[in-house]
């Protein structure tokens, strides 16, 4: 009988959409194909602690019930270092997910941060495995860094997005990649209006108004701060575009050095940055997308 080789999945970076990795993995398990091996970049990294620590199902129920409200409660807002402490969203985990070494897990795990001192990608392979996940989620001007074994930690998609060349690292034969960053440029700056002064938002304090334009990033609100007919980008349509550029240009670069065996590409450009309240179809369209490659899949023999 012939050995089945050692899998090794590669969950990419692409903030909300990257719920879309919940149905990637449900549909690869549904095919008989469990990765031995799994590593993540920022949203990629929380969905593979999720996996690899046996709480998926958990992180599914949560996501799948998430309202906008519920994502705005989580954000506690800062001025420092980032717009985004994040302690909220992690004590969460903390509470629901469970802690873990990584060490302790039965697939082999990492997740890749960005050394902000140096540039430098930085694989994350021991120790507590939520510390992990929230070094890889900071992602510059949303997040604050993390401080990990002395270093400042930042989103590891500045680097490495779709993290190929990590589970080739630890060993897999065949990488499965899902890479979130398809099709992005451009899509979420879209032309604004001025709106009437009527609707114009009250700023009391700069804290305010730094959740007023969270708010307004995720339900889709002009935010005006110019007396032109046309208004120019609102704060997270600007950021969404910087960052889905430099995202899809870093991906390119490094899928073309790096290819995987077998690349899945959920089709979501159309979600903004911070619409992790509409999980529903990133995971539908997570478990259609590896339905596109299943005559690959096949090809390889990985089907059970």
């Amino acid at each position: 009988m012939n050995r089945k080789p050692v899998i090794g999945l590669a969950l990419g970076s692409g903030s909300a959409r990257g719920w879309a990795h919940i149905g990637v993995i449900h549909a690869l398990e549904e095919l008989g194909i469990r990765p031995r091996i799994v590593c993540g970049t920022s949203i990629g990294a929380l969905v593979g602690a999720a996996y690899a620590s046996g709480n998926l199902e958990r992180l599914e129920t949560w996501v799948s019930g998430l309202r906008i409200k519920d994502v705005v409660s989580y954000f506690d807002l800062t001025l420092n270092g980032g717009m985004i402490k994040g302690e909220r969203l992690m004590d969460f985990f903390r509470r629901h997910l469970q802690d873990r070494a990584i060490a302790s897990l039965t697939q082999t795990y990492a997740a890749v941060a960005t050394d902000l001192a140096t540039g430098r990608e930085t694989w994350l392979r021991e120790g507590s495995l939520l510390d992990a996940v929230r070094a890889s989620i900071a992602l510059p001007g949303l997040f604050t860094p993390a401080l990990h074994n002395g270093r400042w930690l930042v989103d590891g998609g500045l680097v490495n997005p779709v993290p190929v060349s990590l589970a080739r690292a630890l060993g897999a034969e065949v990488v499965i990649a899902a890479d979130l960053n398809t099709n992005l440029v451009g899509r979420h700056l879209r032309p604004r209006a001025r709106p009437p002064a009527g609707n114009r938002p009250a700023e009391d304090s700069l804290a305010a108004a730094l959740m007023q334009r969270l708010q307004a990033g995720l339900e889709g609100l002009p935010l005006p701060w110019r007396e032109t007919e046309e208004a120019p980008p609102s704060l997270f349509d600007t950021l969404a575009t910087s960052i889905n550029i430099m995202q899809v240009q870093i991906s390119r670069s490094r899928l073309a050095g790096e290819p995987p065996d077998i690349l899945v590409t959920p089709r979501l450009a159309h979600l903004g940055l911070l619409e992790f309240h509409r999980a529903r179809e990133a995971i539908a369209e997570g478990r259609r997308a590896v339905q596109a490659v299943q005559p690959l899949l096949r090809e390889l023999e990985l089907l059970a």
